[in-house]
């Protein structure tokens, strides 16, 4: 079982290409190279593969990393299921997860973050879960989501190292941490990766 993750920025064209090309690729380079496990490809849309037990947190790292920037934000979809045919650009390999991700891509309309895999009761259970996420994760500020990107790339940081890391006091972290619903969305990680562990 592998995952693929499809996306696409949105207001992408509001901003300078090489602030947020650059702030994408560097997250998706700390899950594998370029492009056989991951390619941008028509200037805002990117394609990746990564462990089924890592895709919901890569995308909600790739969505703090975007959310950095004013009024921008993007859509993802999580394809899980088997890769048959590899090739050395993502975007040409092919199997079950690559088309879940691709029709799932597809049914993305009213919300930017969705999965779709074998396993139809868990991917009930989780989209529910999802969208009541997204009501927080939606209204991340830039300097929200800065807080959560830090966060969950220094998954051992302590609020006080946070604070250094800002130059903030410990007390703003604390704050920022909560309204960005950040202990929530560990838990939904958490649950999700149990779920996964479980079915693959």
């Amino acid at each position: 079982m592998t995952s693929v993750i499809t996306g696409d920025i949105i207001n992408s064209k509001d901003h300078q290409p090489k602030l947020w090309l650059d702030a994408l690729k560097d997250t998706l380079n700390r899950f594998g190279n370029t492009p056989e496990q991951w390619e941008i490809y028509r200037g805002d849309s990117f394609q990746m593969e990564v462990n089924p037990k890592n895709a919901l947190e890569v995308a909600i790292l790739i969505k703090a990393s975007l959310k950095q920037f004013k009024k921008m934000d993007v859509r993802l979809a999580i394809g899980i299921g088997e890769k048959t045919y590899s090739s050395k650009h993502i975007t040409e390999s092919n199997g079950s997860a690559f088309i879940n991700s691709g029709e799932c891509f597809e049914q993305l309309k009213k919300t930017t973050l969705a999965i779709k895999s074998p396993f139809t009761d868990f991917d009930v259970q989780l989209n529910l879960m999802l969208e009541l996420a997204l009501l927080t994760l939606s209204n991340w500020t830039p300097k929200m989501s800065l807080l959560v990107k830090a966060s969950l790339e220094h998954p051992t940081f302590n609020q006080q190292q946070l604070a250094e890391l800002f130059g903030e006091t410990q007390g703003n972290i604390s704050q920022g941490l909560k309204r960005a619903g950040y202990d929530e969305l560990k838990k939904l990680i958490q649950f999700y990766n149990a779920q996964i562990q479980a079915l693959c």
